[in-house]
């Protein structure tokens, strides 16, 4: 039975970085995955797709055939895909039971008023593809927090979805900016926004989706850096418990699989630790990392004969480097971690290659 993740989220938030950099990762992990570009119109992809919807059909021909735009062209390659699946079916089949990456395109009206995209997950579906109710919220490119150094909170408000009230004055501040208000700069957060400033046009909106929200009270968001390692392992495991992936099949199910899915033991990266890593102390932290880098690089290029010290020698030349040994030592320990994490999947499970 293959596991599937379906990545979706609008034009330009990183869905096709994100499958690279995702394959690449479960690569190092000796976890077998290919990757599926569903999206007719992304003709720079930076992986490899094993199936690829351009091979069926290409966005610049039906505009020029069929005199529609980049969105309508998008459209209409979806509702081609779907009297094709055969097509997409044979494609598949050739993956076994890779674990599969489908990357979708970003137009908001293939999830809100068309159903060709969802008719061809339901017939995924019924191929034995898992990928049915679970969902995560992911805040990608949280390495570019730098940009934005002035939040009006710590990140814990926004990955913990907390009073979102405290948002509207914000929200109304940045949407009449430049129009000059009573209180402009010096408005308290916890009096009515209406009283005190220019209301924006949003207002209404925002208000409402901010009662949305909290009504729903299920929405949080794990954060991902795509190059930052426990970023990415943080986030699968949080994907493997959600997708069924880290308890395996129906038939594995028993008291381990229970304990598993009750463990104290959480899957989700503490956002203090992600703002102090990509805020408060990014640039020190990047030096660590271009300082460790270096070291490694020069370990990697010591001339052989180095090996040939007496062992007091060596002992004393490897003793500078000694931080950065703990810190390969690190790396194995989590990819060890997650090794066991998913101990119960059988044959399934990770294996974990030591060079």
């Amino acid at each position: 039975m293959p596991f599937a993740q379906l990545v979706i989220g609008p034009p330009g938030s990183g869905k096709s970085t994100y499958c690279d950099g995702m394959q690449q990762f479960m690569g190092a992990m000796q976890r077998k995955c290919s990757v599926v570009n569903l999206d007719p119109a992304n003709d720079a992809t930076s992986y490899q797709p094993a199936v690829d919807v351009r091979d069926l059909v290409t966005i610049d021909d039906i505009m020029e055939q069929e005199a529609l735009g980049p969105n309508g062209g998008v459209l209409f390659a979806l509702e081609e895909l779907e009297h094709n699946l055969d097509w997409l079916e044979e494609g598949l089949k050739t993956l076994g039971d890779d674990y599969v990456l489908f990357d979708c395109p970003g137009q908001v009206e293939l999830f809100t008023h068309h159903g060709s995209l969802r008719n061809i997950f339901f017939r995924l579906q019924k191929l034995g593809y898992r990928m049915d109710l679970p969902h995560l919220n992911v805040l990608t490119k949280i390495d570019n927090l730098r940009n934005y150094p002035n939040l009006p909170f710590n990140l814990d408000y926004y990955t913990e979805v907390q009073d979102l009230h405290y948002l509207l004055p914000h929200l109304n501040r940045e949407q009449t900016s430049g129009i000059p208000g009573p209180t402009a700069g010096g408005a308290s957060d916890d009096v009515d926004m209406d009283d005190q400033e220019p209301t924006s046009t949003f207002s209404a909106l925002n208000k409402a989706i901010v009662e949305l929200v909290e009504e729903f009270a299920l929405v949080g968001f794990e954060t991902l850096a795509v190059e930052d390692k426990k970023s990415m392992m943080t986030l699968l495991r949080a994907i493997d418990r959600a997708g069924g992936y880290a308890l395996g099949g129906v038939e594995g199910a028993n008291e381990t699989v229970w304990q598993m899915a009750m463990s104290s033991q959480g899957v989700t990266m503490d956002a203090r630790d992600v703002q102090e890593r990509w805020l408060d102390r990014r640039d020190e932290l990047d030096e660590e990392e271009r300082k460790a880098w270096a070291e490694e690089s020069k370990e990697m290029q010591d001339p052989p004969e180095a090996t040939q010290q007496s062992p007091t020698t060596k002992t004393q030349a490897m003793a500078p480097n000694k931080p950065q040994a703990s810190e390969q030592d690190d790396d194995m320990d989590d990819l060890e971690e997650m090794r066991k994490f998913m101990d119960n999947r059988g044959d399934a499970g990770v294996s974990i290659v030591k060079k």
